[in-house]
């Protein structure tokens, strides 16, 4: 979300700002390209949704050091007047490849591919991560949700429990581009166009007499939009007075929406209340479930044949509570000083080796176009595929054209068909195939015995 009014030039790392200024001394013409990839899945994950991008595009497009940023940085006393000026002019001028928003990707697999001076792509590395992070980390939790569901709508009911008013607002975006029906988070209406939705807390049946007045009040004054919440007291009894008010709306010449159920037994509860409210003619209602759902207590409730149409998911999607972050980091890949041509570099420490050189993912589809295979090459490599990165920002021009969240919502959904089942389930015991070429295995074979050597000598 783009916070009105808030200047993103500071939401940096403090080391950003120090190898920054280091850099304007020592490496003033240096030239880098950053790979911003998942280096491990979260448990139980086959697949990431890739969420985030129009905010890091806008934030690239905006990018500018205020005279407040300027004067804070100046009190620190750690910033030399050069440096502060060279910030003062600071645009992004560099070129930033990337996958398109809604794109199903998976380990190693970069995301956001940056190349400009090496003062600029480390100034943004922060902003990039952290934007990538919780949205994707949101995106690819809401989409088990959705194919958990098994078709039937869910909505996000997360902002209370979201880790702030910013993060709450990208939730109810992020979850609808992975194919949420909408949020109950009326900001994210006004900002996004998701649609909202939303029906009555047990506090107004309880600040009524009787649990039968709250819903006939509600009624009265939503009569086309009415879902009454039944297990404030006894649930079958607030199923029996649902019916009841159902009853008198159909007399109205209106219909009852549905009616929501928030217990721990909602199982055994859903099929008592689709029982009666077929047998009372109202067989059009429909029966919502919320209470600390997630993708593995969906499953069990449709497992155990609970008469469900609808879900309200809060907490557990909107921090992601069984993976709430990802493994993603931000590493250089290839470096040059002033004329000379870009030099391939890695990182060799255990367990965090990196792949060196500019990449580029090509996606292998069978002839129904499903996802068979993703190789890892080298961008100038000759390999059969679909490429994932695209150009985004060019010489720091904007030149990707946003789709309309609806399109992006519709082309994540189309992506997800495309992932083998086995690969959708809630407990995944696959992995997908994520290829290494040649020519990117030579080359780190090599640079790796180049840069041991060097470090021998050092």
């Amino acid at each position: 979300m783009r916070v009105v009014g808030m200047n993103n030039a500071l939401l940096v790392d403090l080391y950003e700002l120090t190898m920054a200024q280091s850099y304007l001394v020592y490496k003033k013409e240096a030239c880098a390209t950053f790979d911003l990839f998942i280096r491990q899945l979260p448990r139980n994950r086959a697949y990431l949704v890739f969420c985030g991008l129009e905010d890091v595009l806008h934030y690239i497009k905006n990018l500018r050091f205020s005279k407040e940023d300027l004067s804070y940085l100046k009190s620190t006393g750690m910033f030399s007047q050069e440096f502060l000026t060279y910030l003062r002019r600071f645009r992004f001028r560099g070129d930033i490849w990337g996958m398109r928003e809604g794109e199903i990707f998976f380990a190693n697999e970069p995301v956001l591919r940056v190349t400009a001076s090496i003062l600029e792509a480390q100034i943004i590395e922060s902003f990039l991560l952290n934007t990538v992070n919780l949205q994707t980390m949101i995106a690819s939790k809401a989409s088990r949700v959705v194919v958990a569901a098994r078709e039937r709508s869910v909505y996000d009911f997360s902002l209370r429990r979201t880790h702030g008013q910013d993060a709450g607002i990208k939730v109810a975006r992020s979850s609808y581009i992975a194919g949420f029906s909408g949020t109950s988070c009326v900001l994210a209406g006004k900002l996004y166009g998701v649609p909202i939705v939303g029906t009555m807390a047990h506090s107004f049946v309880m600040s009524f007499k009787q649990e039968i007045d709250s819903f006939l009040a509600y009624a009265h004054v939503f009569p086309e939009r009415t879902i009454l919440l039944v297990d404030t007291y006894e649930t079958e009894i607030g199923i029996a007075n649902a019916i009841a008010v159902g009853l008198r709306l159909k007399e109205r010449g209106y219909r009852l929406q549905g009616i929501r159920l928030d217990s721990p037994d909602i199982a055994s509860l859903s099929r008592k209340a689709r029982r009666a409210l077929d047998r009372a003619g109202l067989k059009g209602v429909k029966i919502f479930a919320s209470g600390n759902l997630d993708e593995f207590k969906i499953k069990e409730l449709l497992d155990r044949g609970s008469c469900i149409d609808s879900f309200g998911v809060g907490t557990c999607m909107g921090t992601s509570e069984d993976a709430p972050s990802l493994d993603v980091i931000y590493k250089i890949s290839e470096v040059k000083d002033g004329s000379q041509d870009f030099l391939p570099t890695m990182k060799l420490s255990k367990g965090k080796v990196t792949y060196p050189g500019r990449k580029q993912v090509y996606r292998i589809l069978d002839t129904q176009g499903r996802f068979v295979k993703d190789i890892l090459g080298l961008e100038k490599e000759k390999i059969k595929g679909e490429k994932l990165l695209i150009k985004m920002v060019k010489q720091g021009r904007v030149i990707y054209r946003n789709p309309s969240l609806d399109k992006i919502r519709a082309y994540a959904a189309g992506r997800l068909s495309r992932v083998p089942w086995q690969l959708q389930q809630v407990y995944v015991r696959r992995t997908y195939p994520v290829r290494i070429s040649r020519s990117l295995k030579r080359l780190r074979a090599t640079l790796e015995r180049q840069i041991k050597k060097r470090q021998s000598f050092g």
